[in-house]
């Protein structure tokens, strides 16, 4: 009898840790949703959304080839957070694009090589999720600012 309770006991506590686990993920998501479209309305920004949770802005068309998964793109950037606070920062930076966050992955595609400019906005999943960086703590959503330069 007490190796059935024992059982049933087991059953319910891996089934409640799964139920939270996907709780908690599902309220990260809506929680960056808020964030980012909180940022959109306050900065009064034209944005777009892609369905994954990334919203993008395009400033500048560019007159360029769009990247794909397997290209090599050559950026100018700014990172930051929503609240402010600059983390990271390059110019003329060259990486292929496959070896990105999913957030860029995804992202920079929509952007033109030859001065394509935007904001890409990303919610903690497409960007370090849990996981805390250098100046960037877990969960957070991440802002950049792009100009595609090019693409290969």
């Amino acid at each position: 009898m007490y190796r059935y309770l024992a059982a049933a006991l087991l059953i319910v506590f891996f089934t409640t840790c799964k139920k939270n686990k996907t709780t908690t993920n599902v309220n990260q998501a809506e929680v960056d949703e808020k964030i980012i479209t909180d940022y959109i309305a306050a900065n009064k920004l034209n944005a777009k959304a892609t369905g994954s949770g990334l919203y993008y802005v395009i400033k500048t068309e560019g007159t360029g080839n769009q990247a794909v998964s397997s290209s090599i793109v050559t950026v100018d950037y700014r990172g930051y957070l929503p609240a402010g606070g600059v983390f990271d920062q390059g110019s003329n930076v060259t990486f292929p694009l496959s070896n990105v966050i999913k957030g860029w992955q995804e992202g920079i595609p929509y952007f033109k090589a030859n001065g394509g400019k935007g904001i890409l906005l990303i919610p903690s999943a497409l960007g370090y999720g849990s996981q805390a960086q250098t100046n960037i703590p877990a969960n957070s959503v991440l802002i950049f600012d792009i100009t595609l330069s090019t693409v290969k």
